[in-house]
């Protein structure tokens, strides 16, 4: 590990056959990182492999993740404070996430997350496989 980076590389933390996760003790050690918030945020990576990545997130009250979209299936669970996330895009579907809370959206669906609070939210994404290119005749 360098002395600029507050844990070990990805490779080293996705190499077990099987992981498991406090995700309060999780947030409360991404909060005591000494490096700077991005964007009133600090998310970790906690598992990638084969399209699907699993994510936790802490944000600031009034912190936010500006609208976006990906090619997989998203779900946001919310673990600590409330969350308000708009999907559909600008003029979508708004909800308000309370601990215990999942949201899913379907694959290119845009979105936006805001803390209505502090909060710490899990996110998942699992890609959707492309389908094979049928050989030319």
């Amino acid at each position: 590990m360098s002395d600029d980076r507050p844990r070990a590389a990805p490779a080293e933390r996705f190499a077990a056959e099987h992981l498991a996760f406090d995700l309060h003790a999780e947030a409360a050690a991404l909060e005591a990182e000494q490096t700077s918030k991005q964007h009133g945020h600090r998310q970790k990576t906690l598992f990638k492999n084969s399209g699907r990545t699993v994510a936790l997130f802490v944000l600031d009250a009034g912190a936010s993740l500006a609208e976006h979209a990906t090619s997989g299936i998203v779900t946001v669970q919310a673990i600590e404070g409330e969350l308000d996330v708009t999907a559909g895009g600008t003029g979508g579907t708004g909800y308000h996430l309370r601990p215990g809370m999942l949201l899913v959206m379907a694959p290119g669906v845009r979105h936006d997350v805001r803390a209505a609070s502090r909060a710490v939210f899990l996110l998942q994404v699992s890609l959707v496989p492309k389908a094979p290119t049928p050989p030319n005749p």
